[in-house]
């Protein structure tokens, strides 16, 4: 099985996303949202190459949408790294 890891900001951007859906649309979506987001972390770590590659923005990164989040990550390894999960924020915020 293919391994994730997510960055300290992305830990960060996580909590702050489930706290504010659990605010705006309650605990049973912001649980569901949740669930949904660490299936999407699965799915990019078994295919880590399925999703674009954005050198434009960052080089060696990817991202992957999910709902209204983009999920940017890197392959390092056997283990890909979720540096980020931004709404509109700005990419360069990446680090």
């Amino acid at each position: 099985m293919a391994a994730y890891n997510l960055s300290q900001l992305a830990e960060e951007d996580v909590r702050r996303l489930y706290r504010y859906g659990i605010e705006r649309f309650g605990l049973v979506q912001a649980d569901s949202y949740f669930d949904g987001l660490f299936t999407r972390f699965d799915a990019i770590a078994q295919s880590p190459a399925l999703y674009p590659k954005i050198d434009h923005i960052r080089p060696g990164y990817r991202r992957s949408v999910y709902g209204v989040h983009s999920i940017y990550y890197r392959a390092a390894g056997t283990v890909v790294e979720i540096m980020r999960v931004l709404s509109r924020e700005d990419p360069d915020t990446l680090m």
